[in-house]
């Protein structure tokens, strides 16, 4: 024996990584994200599950009851449908998160749908100057619902009822008698809210934002922990959710581009859902939003600046309830005193309540108005092909929206339990 072995000793051979490693780091991975997520849902994060599955639940009932329902043409319809109300409830999230309530969306989207007829139509105001008056119109209302809330008091639920009312007067003072004015058929903005679809190869590359952004904020989020010297999960585990929600949008995008493809009015929702969602999860603003909404005298203790705070969550609401109102008047062609009204106020409610966020504050995401919109638009498009009357649909989402907050409130009761509320 050398000297250099009787000191060191046998050197290991070296071994070389085989496919069955591979394997076995792939099932590791996949066991790590499944066991985390037990991990979440026992302790009450609950997330967008309850959602996902009552969406998958009601798709099955009416796929048995009709084989239309899931036909491409007909959820390319559905999307149409859910972009106008979606993003007007995409603002209601907002001001859920703060604990608030805001009961004049519905009419607000009227009066943005008007100021469309009256300054486009009939005063020849050229279109996005139009829009632009809408938009700064919603702005303007809610940032005076927020100082009526911040500086005399009053709760939101008192001021945006009262706002809901002289709205609605607006919005019918501004249409007169006629009651309807009919916007130009065959315009750009009518054809973006009946018939523009995205081009095929241009949806599909669309599709493959959300993975690509899961990968990169991922890893970034990863980064800054382990600089911390905080736990990170693996890489392993964020490449197999990357993956998965790749392989579910791609899906998504090949079946609606079966029939007529994925409605560009639509893809402005989705877009508007994704910067919505980075503002709540990677802004100074999305965390002031959950840290007023969870508690707001602790918020203001800790320097956050708690009237700025609903002022912007309040104006926010109330542009993107113009914008749906906008969009709504395109989808329709026309603006009318019907605009705004009827369930169009509650749906927008209802879907940011059913998709997850607390009635209770300080928690919520952009993606609950997607899903909760999904799930009331399928209830009314599935009653509508079963040719039911509309008292089964108004039945059925209320008493979807009563399980939602009573599994908030369960959700809610499990996270104080386990020290995470």
């Amino acid at each position: 024996m050398n000297k250099e072995t009787h000191m060191t000793g046998s050197a290991p051979e070296p071994r070389l990584l085989d496919r069955s490693d591979t394997r076995v780091k792939h099932a590791s991975s996949v066991s790590e994200v499944v066991g985390a997520f037990i991990e979440r849902v026992k302790a009450g994060d609950l997330g967008s599950l309850p959602v996902i599955v009552g969406l998958l639940v009601i798709w099955t009932v009416f796929t048995t009851l009709n084989p239309l329902f899931v036909t491409p043409n007909n959820l390319v319809n559905l999307l149409f449908d859910c972009s106008t109300v979606g993003i007007i409830s995409l603002g209601i999230v907002c001001v859920l998160m703060l604990g608030e309530i805001d009961l004049s969306v519905g009419s607000m989207s009227g009066v943005g749908s008007a100021l469309i007829g009256v300054l486009w139509v009939n005063q020849g105001v050229p279109l996005p100057l139009a829009i632009l008056a809408a938009l700064s119109t919603g702005a303007v209302i809610g940032a005076v619902y927020a100082l009526l809330r911040t500086h005399l008091g009053m709760p939101s639920f008192v001021s945006t009822l009262a706002g809901l009312l002289a709205l609605l007067g607006l919005q019918l003072y501004m249409l007169g008698s006629t009651g309807s004015i009919n916007l130009p058929y065959g315009s750009a903005m009518v054809n973006f809210g009946q018939l523009l679809m995205m081009p095929d190869w241009f949806s599909h590359l669309v599709a493959l934002l959300p993975g690509i952004s899961i990968l990169l904020m991922g890893l970034k989020t990863r980064a800054q922990r382990q600089a911390a010297s905080l736990s990170a999960g693996s890489i392993g585990g964020l490449l197999v959710k990357a993956l998965l929600t790749t392989l579910a949008f791609e899906a998504a995008v090949f079946y609606l581009n079966l029939g007529r493809g994925v409605p560009w009015m639509f893809g402005l929702f989705a877009l508007l859902v994704i910067a919505m969602n980075y503002l709540f999860t990677r802004t100074r603003w999305g965390r002031s939003v959950k840290a007023v909404g969870g508690n707001a005298e602790a918020a203001r203790r800790a320097g956050i600046n708690v009237t700025h705070t609903y002022l912007t969550s309040f104006a926010l609401c109330s542009l993107l309830a113009a914008l749906g109102g906008v969009l709504s008047s395109a989808r329709l062609a026309s603006a009318s005193q019907q605009a705004g009204t009827g369930d169009v106020n509650l749906n927008a409610i209802a879907a940011a309540v059913i998709g997850g966020t607390s009635l209770f504050g300080g928690r919520g995401s952009a993606w609950s108005a997607l899903l909760g919109i999904i799930v009331i638009q399928s209830i009314s498009n599935g009653l509508t092909l079963l040719n039911m009357s509309s008292s089964l649909r108004y039945m059925i989402t209320g008493c979807v929206l009563a399980i939602a907050v009573i599994v908030d409130s369960l959700a809610r009761q499990s996270r104080v339990s386990h020290g995470r509320a």
